[in-house]
């Protein structure tokens, strides 16, 4: 009894103490920005005070924010204040492995290409596996590498070096045997097995038929998988992104859920500074249903519910799924790596399931074909807020342009592909089917309910690079200065609103960011320039000043 009253006791003290001295101090006040509030009624502001549950509980004035007295404060000297960037759709512990793995985007030539990948091989133990690299032919002319290119100078260790997009990979001699593949290897559906004028494998295995490497290769210690993810987050944090839309590992089954381990282990120890949707491969949909009813979706840390299909693969592979053969090669219009059936009834089961689908669908072809899935789904399966995707959404034919809106299918596409790959494009599919390329002017005059991302590993995860992409679209080789098919720009302030709103729509998170207002987690980023006033030209070199997630700094530039 003596401890019943002495908690009421206790507890009608705190009561007083509350009506008197009034609401507990806020715990962060941001002063003195120009904040692009991302809120339609409300767009700009000039500053805004975060709750110690790292939530925004109001938003206006510097001299009203600061009569709160907050603990602490942020002046952020005129600077221009966004939401943080949502990167909705990269591979996450892919690109933090990538930091420390050898460098091979910018290798401008075969001899450049070699020498790197024997550098980095000096520097690793016998029997270490050289990953990632993010290799791009086009660099040195478009010839395919060879095996017998790296063999000589990786004898101690397997190869297995991805070109930039994902969709085709060079394996040395060393994988392939790891992997047991020889010239009697026998043709992937979905995939090709590169060989010689001899019939010989050239070590160069493209979608479905990299899983016969994949499928072989060690696991990574934890330890390597921990440092990868906390490389990943910090990089990002640096370019201002506070949250991204992982797409798990297509490899082995128990790989996707392994990464979403990597992610809880974080979560648990406190560690995550990147807020994680994260996503599965469609195949795995029951298994996410399941763990879904066990657990429920996670948290403002890590959700999950998100499931990643395939219907092609990618241009510069010339695997993508096209109408009529590619303007450089008339008799080949690349290929489906999934077959409709299948995807009709992964899409349609995981739908009656309520998780979300979001499929990658890259040339003309292969968009229509998903598009007519996910009408047939949902006329099958009855209206809800299902809020499909098409990832990438890169080459739309001119019927499908409208469908996204009649369909409510978010076109979730990554900007920095447009100034990558117009340097070639026009070459392989030709200047109509180029100007209904990254579309993204097209497709907001529809309707459409965009959202930004960067598909890194595949290209980097710097949103001002993104959003310098879409305002100017002026490619990386400096050739198109007015930009490549320009009709197709939009506005620094919709390519803001969908590296932001656009990003935490796409995920089902639009009731907690995304936008700064009351309410919403306090993720916040403030930038070196104003970038709705400068040259849109100078926009890819603004650099980000601080990065604050729920209201706590992650990264700050001294």
């Amino acid at each position: 009894m003596r401890v019943c009253a002495a908690l009421a006791a206790l507890l009608t003290l705190m009561s007083c103490t509350a009506r008197e001295g009034g609401p507990a101090r806020p715990s962060l006040a941001l002063v003195n920005a120009r904040i692009w509030t991302g809120v339609d009624s409300a767009p700009w502001a000039e500053a805004l005070v975060v709750d110690s549950a790292g939530r925004i509980t109001m938003v206006g004035t510097t001299a009203a924010v600061r009569a709160l007295q907050a603990t602490s404060e942020i002046d952020a000297a005129s600077r221009l204040v966004v939401p943080g960037f949502i990167d909705a759709h990269v591979h996450f512990i892919d690109g933090g492995f990538g930091l420390a793995s050898v460098q091979l985007r910018d290798a401008r030539t075969k001899k450049e290409f070699i020498r790197r990948i024997r550098d980095h091989a000096r520097t690793l133990p016998k029997g270490a596996w050289i990953t990632n690299g993010d290799w791009d032919h086009q660099n040195w002319g478009g010839e395919l590498p060879h095996r017998n290119w790296i063999d000589s100078v990786t004898p101690d260790n397997p190869v297995w070096i991805n070109r930039l997009d994902g969709h085709m990979n060079l394996a040395n001699t060393l994988a392939l045997n790891a992997a047991g593949l020889t010239r009697a290897a026998k043709a992937v559906p979905g995939g090709e097995i590169v060989r010689d004028a001899s019939g010989e494998l050239t070590g160069v295995l493209k979608d479905n038929a990299q899983s016969l490497v994949t499928d072989a290769m060690p696991a990574p210690a934890a330890v390597m998988e921990d440092r990868a993810l906390d490389a990943a987050m910090a990089y990002v944090a640096s370019y201002g992104v506070t949250s991204v839309h992982h797409v798990g590992s297509t490899g082995p089954e128990t790989s996707a859920w392994n990464e979403i381990g990597v992610f809880r282990r974080a979560r648990d120890a406190g560690r995550l500074i990147t807020r994680i949707y994260a996503m599965l491969p469609l195949s795995q949909w029951s298994s996410l249903r399941d763990t879904i009813a066990a657990r429920g979706r996670g948290d403002d840390w890590l959700q999950i519910g998100g499931l990643k299909g395939f219907v092609d693969g990618s241009l510069g592979s010339h695997t993508a799924a096209m109408f009529e053969g590619f303007t450089d090669k008339p008799t080949d219009r690349g290929f489906l790596v999934t077959s409709p059936e299948s995807l009709y009834a992964r899409v349609s089961a995981a739908d009656k399931a309520g998780l979300q689908v979001m499929v990658h669908a890259i040339g003309d072809r292969a968009i229509s074909t998903q598009l007519d899935i996910y009408e047939r789904v949902e006329r099958e399966n009855g209206p809800r807020d299902r809020r499909f995707r098409i990832e990438h959404a890169q080459h739309i034919g001119p019927r499908d342009m409208p469908r996204f809106k009649a369909l409510d299918v978010i076109p979730s596409m990554q900007p920095y592909h447009a100034i990558d790959d117009g340097r070639w494009a026009d070459g392989v599919i030709g200047k109509d089917r180029s100007s209904r390329t990254y579309a993204f002017r097209s497709l907001l005059d529809a309707g459409a309910a965009l959202a930004f991302g960067s598909d890194w590993f595949v290209a980097p995860p710097r949103p001002m690079e993104g959003i310098y992409a879409a305002v100017t679209r002026r490619t990386l080789d400096g050739v198109n200065p007015g930009g490549w098919v320009p009709e197709q720009k939009i506005t620094v302030e919709q390519a803001l609103r969908a590296y932001t709103a656009g990003g935490a729509y796409a995920g089902f998170e639009e009731g907690m960011r995304g936008t700064l207002a009351p309410g919403k987690l306090a993720d916040f980023v403030i930038l070196e320039r104003d970038i709705t006033k400068i040259p849109a030209n100078e926009i890819r070199d603004v650099r980000v000043m601080r990065t604050v997630v729920g209201g706590r700094t992650v990264f700050e530039r001294k």
